[in-house]
């Protein structure tokens, strides 16, 4: 599956659904479902700025989230209109592709992971479980917690 890594703590904001656009100073063709990794580094004049304390996980992927569209900026006064949605300070606005976010999850148990530049990919081994009614228990907690807890 494909990955970005995004500095805390937007990588926060995204997997909740707050940040719904990812500056970057390129573009891309994907689209679709990928992962959020949270690399060690943390922000964290843009945790004041944004009034966010609290502990951020790091050096994990944290969450999924789709990307279904990319815009370009043409000036920074269209970059400014969209604040609300990249939460970018003044200096990280000159980016000029917004990645468009929607259907954002986190993991329940992020996975540790050393992040890269650019969209990876990661291959995370599949399980070794081999008693089928623990699997079976582990699906059906994840359903409850996905669709009855979370309504």
């Amino acid at each position: 599956m494909k990955c970005l890594s995004v500095s805390q703590p937007f990588a926060d904001l995204i997997i909740s659904g707050k940040k719904t656009i990812e500056l970057r100073n390129w573009n891309t063709e994907f689209r679709g479902e990928f992962l959020i990794h949270s690399p060690l580094k943390i922000r964290t004049d843009d945790s004041k700025r944004l009034k966010i304390n609290k502990k951020f996980i790091t050096g994990a992927i944290i969450g999924k989230v789709e990307l279904y569209d990319v815009k370009k900026y043409n000036s920074l006064k269209e970059i400014k209109l969209d604040q609300k949605h990249h939460f970018a300070s003044k200096k990280f606005q000159t980016k000029t592709f917004g990645f468009m976010l929607k259907n954002a999850k986190p993991l329940r148990i992020p996975i540790p992971w050393k992040g890269q530049l650019g969209i990876f990919d990661v291959n995370i081994p599949k399980t070794k479980i081999k008693n089928k009614e623990i699997v079976s228990d582990i699906i059906d907690e994840e359903y409850r917690y996905q669709w009855i807890g979370h309504h």
